[in-house]
């Protein structure tokens, strides 16, 4: 059994790393999977008190972030691909207002 301490130590890892390329990286294809992989640190800290705690709690509130998290990855590459159609361009800085 892994220790609720390692597992939590990996989902801040994880959460880190995305939070570090939410806030350095300037495209947005990568700004969206740094979005996704914070979800996924959530997720994870979600399952591992679920775990260890006996409760179902935990696995309710992932199917959740999941159910959001594929909303918010259809509804997202919608935009994208609307954007770089429009613009030619995936840049954050190219896309400071979305009026054509």
């Amino acid at each position: 059994m892994i220790p609720l301490s390692h597992i939590l130590l990996l989902s801040v890892i994880l959460f880190t790393l995305g939070a570090a390329g939410f806030i350095i990286r300037r495209n947005v294809i990568t700004v969206f999977m740094c979005i996704e992989l914070m979800l996924n640190a959530v997720n994870l800290a979600f399952i591992a008190f679920s775990r260890r705690l006996p409760s179902l709690d935990g696995q309710l509130f992932v199917f959740f972030v999941i159910v959001v998290a594929a909303a918010e990855a259809a509804v997202g590459l919608a935009i994208i691909v609307a954007l770089y159609r429009n613009r030619n361009s995936l840049a954050i800085d190219d896309v400071d207002s979305m009026k054509m």
